[in-house]
């Protein structure tokens, strides 16, 4: 069974839309993930993905935008949904 994980990283400097995308294009060029989405106004972007990704170097990747990350937090993710009861 593949372990999925959430990552929540907290990004200081996003404005707009235009940075959201910025920052989802810019962890998908880098990282094999299943899911991305950025909100500029709670400051933070989520990730979805089965494979580990290496801080440092997601950092980096954010870094090379422009913006910064004050934190980062991993969880293990579980799909919600009516038919994801019956998975297991």
């Amino acid at each position: 069974m593949v372990i999925v994980q959430k990552i929540t990283l907290e990004i200081d400097g996003m404005m707009c839309g235009m940075c959201e995308s910025h920052i989802n294009d810019a962890i998908r060029k880098a990282f094999s993930v299943k899911k991305v989405s950025s909100s500029h106004s709670k400051d933070r972007t989520e990730i979805i993905t089965a494979d580990e990704l290496d801080e440092d170097k997601l950092k980096a990747v954010i870094d090379a935008t422009g913006y910064k990350v004050t934190s980062i937090t991993k969880a293990p993710y579980v799909k919600k949904g009516f038919f994801a009861s019956f998975r297991k």
